[in-house]
């Protein structure tokens, strides 16, 4: 028998946890530096709740419709046609996305366990400390393998006793936290110009980049895309409210990432830091501003266990779509496929956490085994797959049956709504996930 989410609010924080990851804490913010500060916020935002909640909204239609894996659930609800291809770019953006995820998740725990110790860096010696950290052969390949480890084991009890139960803890353990963090944040001396960079837009750094950075930024942060949503959705009961899990989940995750904006940005300016700093922002000026402010040993054990949370419970979304399809296609057990899952994962994590070091001069269109899984997934995979998902809801499920998973069957009301979330979902989508796609890439 097909295992299920057991109530409503272990589904909102299962789909919580896969939208808030290292997406919020790791790339939000270093984006929104490079990006005009507010200015992308503003651009983020119309994304998110004008283009990708509808798209979140057809993933887990499609899901709970099916209640199958993400390449079955096509072929149920169309047999016609090879629209299962759709569900094996989603199986296929998931594993490049857990390929580079494990790493910096590991880099989360190398850094949980110094700051516990209090041994992470002093000020000045964070970036050879972080380098040391990426090209150290076995010290990055055991804490990536330990989150890979981490993650099967959830996984392997399943989805009330596994993913429903352990986020149900770990959720409310990351807003408490950050919302800590971010207090203290706000109080340092010269907190202001960080606040002020967040919520004053500067347009004259937005480019056509810009909308391509804010689109993968929303789809790698909501899991649109890599079929994690379409997954979750399958195992959701019928009565559940499609329309207002979708939007909780959508406003958790912009509320969360807009806090890690919050929580990081006023300690930047606090201590004369560039907000441009890149991927690094996080392992390498962190510690050295965790070093100079006061109670900072004990804010890094807070920060660092807030980043392995957020990561741990999107790579467990993740590894959970592969797992599903080879439960469902191959027959096998759950322990065969996650174990199978894992070593697939095992491979390709190895390689992007050798590319920082014994790896790093093997490229792939010029980019190392991180960087590509990173590009591969956020810009081309997910935002593809996202386009084919709403065209396929739009224009092969049809109306009546979009809008029935959306009303439960006609029990619901706002019939009104469901009809403007589908031509959303037919017109707008398509043109302007196409439209910023082939933009960004020129």
């Amino acid at each position: 028998m097909r295992d299920n989410f057991k109530s409503s609010f272990g589904v909102l924080v299962a789909m919580a946890g896969s939208a808030i990851g290292l997406g919020n804490l790791w790339r939000f913010p270093y984006l929104m530096g490079t990006n005009g500060g507010a200015a992308f916020i503003i651009i983020y935002l119309v994304l998110v709740f004008l283009l990708c909640l509808p798209i979140m909204m057809s993933e887990f239609v499609v899901g709970r419709r099916s209640q199958v894996n993400a390449v079955r659930a096509f072929k149920v609800l169309h047999p016609k046609g090879r629209w299962g291809l759709v569900g094996v770019l989603g199986v296929l953006a998931s594993v490049a996305l857990i390929a580079f995820y494990c790493v910096v998740g590991g880099w989360t725990i190398d850094y949980l366990v110094h700051s516990v110790s209090f041994s992470l860096p002093e000020q000045g010696a964070s970036e050879g400390f972080f380098a040391a950290a990426v090209s150290s052969p076995w010290r990055t390949l055991a804490y990536t393998w330990v989150f890979l480890l981490l993650t099967a084991l959830v996984l392997l009890a399943g989805i009330k006793d596994g993913i429903e139960r352990y986020t149900k803890i770990m959720m409310p353990l990351l807003f408490l936290t950050i919302i800590v963090i971010a207090v203290r944040s706000v109080t340092l001396p010269g907190a202001g110009a960080g606040l002020e960079f967040l919520f004053r837009p500067d347009f004259s750094k937005v480019t056509a980049d810009t909308f391509l950075n804010a689109l993968g930024q929303a789809f790698f942060s909501l899991s649109i895309g890599c079929a994690t949503i379409l997954t979750y959705g399958s195992y959701v009961k019928k009565h559940e409210k499609i329309v207002k899990l979708s939007s909780l989940t959508a406003v958790s995750d912009t509320f969360f990432a807009i806090l890690a904006g919050i929580a990081i940005m006023p300690a930047v300016f606090a201590f004369g830091i560039s907000p441009s700093e890149g991927p690094g922002l996080l392992f390498v000026v962190l510690p050295d501003i965790f070093d100079q402010m006061a109670g900072g040993g004990v804010i890094s054990i807070l920060f660092f266990f807030v980043l392995f949370i957020a990561a741990i419970t999107s790579s467990i979304s993740l590894l959970e779509v592969s797992v599903t399809f080879l439960i469902e296609e191959c027959r096998l057990r759950r322990r065969t496929a996650v174990l199978l899952s894992s070593g697939v994962c095992l491979v390709l994590c190895t390689l992007c956490a050798l590319s920082g070091g014994v790896l790093s001069d093997i490229r792939i269109l010029g980019r190392t085994f991180f960087d590509f899984f990173d590009m591969i997934s956020a810009n081309f995979l997910m935002p593809l797959c996202g386009l084919l998902v709403v065209v396929f809801v739009g224009w092969k499920m049809k109306r009546p049956a979009f809008v029935d998973e959306l009303s439960n069957g006609g029990t619901l009301p706002n019939r009104r709504l469901y009809d403007v979330i589908f031509y959303m979902v037919r017109y707008v989508a398509p043109i302007v996930i196409a439209v910023i796609m082939i933009f960004g890439w020129l």
